[in-house]
């Protein structure tokens, strides 16, 4: 969590833009955080990519993913939604899936749990410190991709991510 927190600490503070709120870092970057329905997010990004002329390739989406194992991350500069319906909708209103992204093992996904409960409900005590682990590495595998390329970062992060 610590990652985040310097975010802050660097002057930028997320402020409201249209249906989601916004951060600038010292260094230029963009945050972006839909505040819409899931699989409405392609709008808020599609809208702030276009205002701010921004490239899908320059993107970084970063998600939630019930089909990985908690705690592992996994980085790609191109390919489907794998079914998770916000990176769905941002691929559609892009028009393309060479989006870069980096997703966050939350899974699996218990039998009868319905996904959206699932993705929607608490972590438990036990898995605390898996998800601080995985955030604090997460925060250091986009600081890899800004800095280096997503090349790196996925050389760098997807074989040591835990799982």
């Amino acid at each position: 969590m610590d990652r985040f927190l310097e975010l802050e600490k660097s002057g930028a503070a997320w402020k409201p833009w249209r249906a989601g709120l916004v951060a600038q870092t010292a260094g230029g970057l963009w945050l972006v955080k839909p505040q819409t329905f899931m699989n409405a997010s392609g709008d808020f990004v599609q809208g702030f990519a276009a205002f701010y002329k921004i490239g899908p390739g320059d993107a970084l989406v970063v998600s939630d993913d019930m089909d990985l194992p908690l705690g592992r991350i996994r980085i790609r500069k191109t390919g489907s939604s794998g079914g998770q319906r916000g990176l769905e909708s941002v691929l559609e209103r892009l028009g393309t899936k060479d989006v870069p992204r980096v997703r966050l093992g939350i899974g699996p996904r218990p039998e009868r749990v319905d996904g959206a409960d699932f993705v929607l409900g608490r972590f438990r005590p036990e898995e605390r410190a898996a998800v601080d682990d995985m955030v604090e590495r997460a925060a250091a595998a986009l600081a890899s991709a800004c800095r280096e390329g997503v090349d790196a970062a996925m050389n760098a992060y997807n074989a040591s991510s835990a799982a």
